[in-house]
Formats: C-alpha cells, structure tokens, sequence
C-alpha cells in the first residue's frame, strides 16, 4: 500500500534529467542520514555491552553473503564518471584528499561503526536493516526511519540516472526525434514502476541485498574496472615486476568468488 502511495512521488523526480538538478535532493540526503546515524548510535549506547551470547566470528557459510553485502555497499560506484564528467573541476574528483576518497572513507567508517556497536549491540537478533532493531513504540525511533525512507527516495533519483542513461543509449537512437520527449517520460515511468514492483514482490531485504551485490556490483564494481586497467596498461605500463597484472589478477579472482558464492547463498536465503 505504502509503495503505490510512493510511486508517483518516484515516477515524479526521476523526470529530473539533468544530474546538477538533482544536488540538493542528494545533500538533503546526506543530512537526512547524518541525523539517522546519530540517533542510531545513541540507542546503540543507550545501556551496556556484552559479549555474552555473541559470537566472534560467523560460520565459513556465512562468509559468501558478507562478502556480498559488503561489495553492495559500493552502489554509488556507478555515479563515479557522471559525477566527475559534471563537475566544474574534475580534477578535485581524484587524488588526495578528492572528493571520492574522502567520500569512500566517511563510508567505510560509518558502515564499520554502524556493523560493529549495532551487533555488539543487538547480537545475532541485528536485522538485515539496523533500523528494525530500534523500538517500535517510541517517537525518537520512528523518526529514524522516516528520515532514512526520505534518504532513499531523495537519492533514488541518483542512482536511477545511471542505469536510464544507458537505456536511454541503447533505445533513443531507433525512436525518431519528435517523440524522444514523450519516450523519454513513458521509459523513465515504466523503469520507476519495475524497481518498486519488485521491491514489493521481495520485503526480505537481506538475500536480495547480497543477490544484487554478488551478480551486479561484483561484476561493475570490481571485475570490469580491473580488466579494463589491465588492457590499458597492457603496453609497457604494468609496473615492475608486472605488479598492475597480478593486483588485477587476484581482484578479478576476487570477484568471481563473491559473484558464485554470493548469488548461492543468496537464492538459498530468498527461497526459504
């Protein structure tokens, strides 16, 4: 019921087709999640710590689906070219500090914190989404998850624009020119109403989490990225000792690990 509420309000900001339009939605974004963090943590600290009951380290099986989620958290990689292809000065994008590594960094902190505290917290009863371990009877809590629903739909929109322009590449040249605006409005709202249609058919969110990872992110974010590097430095620019090649060698390896064992252990997880 929720989502067909929501659908119009999604199918309305993904019209937004230039990606400087879109900033402010992600920097409100941003607030929304900063302030969500905070009072995830304090309910985090809200009391005392135990070991008692928790485990140190998962089962190997479980190995699979970590690695996957893990690989999930690197969606944004996608924005990466778009980001910087629109920025006034690319060149503040990478190096140190740049833009994507101060990002990065922020993000693998936050997620390290969150991961930690929340099973050190909650232990083996942490869900998928820490927001669900937060009670249900209290304002404070509530508005956790209101501002992480607003997080979502307000960067919906971002992540969105990536995988329409490259529908809209493959599609638009065979659609004549008068009508690319009224396509380019029914396409976007049929993509819109596929991705809510299947995050109703699918409410568990962790196996489909990992499936995503370890089919699409594995392959995009890391796969693809280090065969590409190797054939560009191909000539002559693999390093001493050819170091470029065997990092390669071992990322790829890597990702088809994640890929296989994830996407098991993630359809065992859907179809239970």
């Amino acid at each position: 019921m929720y989502m067909v509420i929501i659908l119009p309000l999604l199918i309305l900001i993904c019209q937004v087709r230039e990606l400087k339009y879109l900033v402010p939605f992600s920097m409100l974004a941003n607030i929304f999640l900063v302030i969500s963090f905070a009072i995830t943590l304090y309910y985090m600290f809200n009391g005392s710590f135990t070991m008692e009951g928790k485990n140190l380290m998962a089962p190997i099986s479980r190995i699979p689906l970590f690695l996957s989620t893990v690989v999930f958290a690197m969606e944004g990689i996608g924005l990466v070219m778009p980001v910087e292809n629109n920025m006034k000065k690319p060149h503040h994008f990478l190096g140190c500090p740049g833009v994507l590594n101060t990002a990065m960094a922020t993000v693998v902190v936050l997620y390290g914190v969150i991961g930690f505290f929340g099973y050190l917290k909650y232990g083996e009863a942490t869900e998928g989404s820490i927001t669900y371990n937060l009670p249900v009877d209290e304002i404070l809590a509530q508005v956790v998850k209101c501002l992480v629903a607003l997080a979502i739909f307000f960067t919906y929109s971002l992540q969105f624009y990536v995988a329409y322009s490259i529908t809209w590449g493959i599609t638009g040249k065979h659609i004549s020119t008068k009508f690319h605006n009224l396509t380019q409005i029914v396409l976007r709202t049929l993509l819109v109403s596929m991705t809510v249609g299947v995050a109703a058919l699918v409410p568990d969110l962790e196996p489909i989490i990992g499936l995503v990872g370890s089919i699409c992110l594995s392959m995009l974010g890391i796969f693809i990225p280090a065969v590409v590097d190797t054939v560009i430095s191909w000539e002559g620019e693999l390093g001493t000792l050819k170091w470029k090649l065997w990092k390669n060698i071992a990322l790829m390896l890597f990702a088809l690990f994640a890929l296989i064992s994830g996407s098991y252990e993630s359809i065992l997880g859907l179809m239970k």
